[in-house]
């Protein structure tokens, strides 16, 4: 079986009103009320899961996206705004050319400026950066199959064989983990045993998934 991430997970207290701003954002199709379909080579979907749980604490993992040029950057901050983003603050600083914006439900994400050459071969979402120890990162390099592509003072990332988005980690210092993260994996075609063997542990199941967390204590699910 070849590994598939299938989903990006994302609680939220309105599932369908927050599919429909990142649908209309990302120009994403929708599946149902709750599911998105990538319409560029991003590769997995966005699920949006009910929770009644308040947000207490910045995401460990958020989207960075891309712009070719200062004009395009600004076009996309502004787009986010009318459809219900907002700025926000945390910690950046003023030489800093990324915008640091939240969703409608308090999520973060940046808009990246066009010097950032990183990201230069990546679509629209460039990447998905996760708070991470480099452990986390070869663990998630060899779960999904996925090559590293970056690995130098123990900030790692990988990218799927076939393109899309980078997913980075950025390393210590790491934030103390309290309670559930709002986003999580869904993973498909891919054996428990694998999974725990190369450091995840199994923490249960439910309603047809198995529940596990990666090395970092990240929670993740196995589709059954």
């Amino acid at each position: 079986m070849t590994p598939q991430l299938a989903a990006l997970c994302i609680d939220a207290h309105d599932p369908p009103a927050l599919a429909r701003f990142w649908g209309e954002f990302l120009g994403w199709k929708a599946d149902g009320d709750t599911t998105l379909l990538p319409a560029d080579d991003t590769g997995f979907r966005l699920r949006f899961l009910p929770t009644s749980e308040p947000k207490t604490r910045q995401n460990p993992m958020h989207f960075d996206l891309t712009s070719d040029t200062d004009e395009e950057q600004q076009a996309t901050v502004a787009r986010a705004l009318a459809l219900g983003a907002r700025h926000i603050d945390i910690g950046q600083l003023p030489e800093e050319e990324h915008v640091v914006l939240a969703d409608p439900e308090g999520n973060e994400f940046c808009v990246t400026e066009a010097t950032n050459t990183f990201l230069a071969e990546c679509g629209f979402i460039g990447a998905l950066a996760c708070d991470g120890s480099q452990a986390v990162g070869y663990f998630w390099s060899a779960a999904l199959g996925w090559p590293l592509v970056w690995d130098q003072n123990e900030e790692t990332a990988i990218r799927s064989p076939h393109g899309g988005p980078k997913i980075t980690w950025g390393g210590p210092p790491l934030p103390v983990k309290t309670g559930k993260n709002r986003l999580h994996f869904d993973l498909a075609q891919v054996e428990i045993d694998r999974l725990v063997a190369l450091g995840a542990t199994r923490l249960g199941a439910a309603e047809g998934r198995v529940l596990m967390a990666d090395p970092d204590g990240n929670e993740f699910c196995v589709l059954g």
